[in-house]
């Protein structure tokens, strides 16, 4: 590509480099400058003007990010590409759903050429209809074709969105006297209202093993919340072993993300059960919302992929946290 001032009356064909004013208004940058825009310029007193031309073998830039836009997508996904514009086609989710990613083909990409570059959100994240995955994006005005055929290829099916498999989950709230009663519900509709559920039912027993063994059992949603109303501090505490109680089992207790820590995943027969921390009753991004969110699009969430939740697990401290991290155990 070859890029730099020229006469105005020699600018035909050229790709305008930077914005300018005109008696007749603004000529914006990236326009491919025609015989109207070069009388225009001539008129408004421009003697000459930095354009980009293409040499052969270059591709230009809307072109190359809708090539590697496309390339990027895995197969019958729920996501669309915006219109090519300066150079970006970004990817948006049509539904609900947690994002997919091949962060080591993303990386690869990246490498190839610096005029190249695909940025995403963080692989699992949790995307509502009409958010942002990722954006392709050329740094300037045309890149070489076998860059783009390079990172192209590197790219193949990179991006996916998982979208829900549920449609309806249980809440099962156990009560001690004076403990926090139903507070919180609202937060975990919200959870689930935004993975495009709905929470069919909430369930209310006394915070012991055989009432709440028996609300487990008889829950009829597709996925199965139980907030109790006082912490589960082990694994052989009410709620698990509830939930063992009621045949079911427990796969995990504790994740390393905080608040989240006290979570346990589980499950009744075909049914994901999810033991949500006191911690879940606040709106804030909680760790419920990244295993949840996994649950209910069918992701399995194996030990070592809750280990990896840790790097970046330490989330936003909670205003009403009754003994903050800082100066003591949390």
């Amino acid at each position: 590509m070859k890029f730099g001032p020229v006469p105005v009356a020699q600018a035909e064909g050229g790709i305008l480099a930077h914005s300018v004013r005109l008696d007749s208004g603004r000529l914006r940058k990236g326009v491919t400058l025609t015989p109207e825009h070069i009388m225009a310029l001539q008129v408004s007193g421009f003697e000459d003007v930095v354009v980009a031309r293409l040499e052969p073998g270059d591709v230009h830039e809307n072109a190359a990010a809708m090539r590697l836009a496309q390339a990027s997508l895995q197969a019958d996904q729920p996501i669309h590409l915006s219109a090519p514009f300066t150079g970006r086609v970004n990817l948006i989710a049509d539904r609900p759903g947690v994002v997919r990613l091949q962060a080591d083909q993303i990386r690869a990409a990246n490498a190839v050429d610096p005029m190249i570059t695909v940025a995403t959100v963080p692989p699992f994240h949790q995307m509502r209809a009409g958010g942002m995955i990722a954006t392709v994006k050329i740094i300037s005005y045309a890149v070489a074709s076998e860059a783009v055929a390079e990172a192209a290829g590197l790219l193949t099916g990179a991006v996916g969105l998982s979208v829900p498999i549920y449609q309806r989950a249980s809440l099962i709230v156990t009560e001690t006297p004076g403990g926090p009663g139903l507070k919180g519900q609202d937060a975990i509709e919200h959870r689930l209202n935004g993975l495009g559920m709905e929470l069919s039912e909430t369930l209310v027993c006394a915070h012991e093993e055989g009432a709440l063994a028996q609300e487990i059992a008889a829950a009829k949603g597709e996925i199965v919340l139980i907030l109790t109303a006082s912490a589960t501090s082990d694994a052989r505490d009410t709620a698990p072993e509830a939930l063992r109680r009621a045949g079911g089992q427990v796969t995990r207790f504790g994740i390393p993300v905080d608040p989240g820590n006290l979570l346990f995943l589980g499950q009744i027969g075909a049914k994901p059960v999810i033991g949500l921390p006191g911690s879940a009753r606040s709106p804030v991004l909680h760790g419920a919302d990244w295993v949840l969110s996994r649950v209910a699009c069918g992701i399995d969430i194996t030990a070592q992929d809750f280990a990896a939740m840790g790097v970046g697990g330490l989330l936003k401290e909670i205003p009403t946290r009754p003994q903050p991290r800082r100066g003591g155990r949390s």
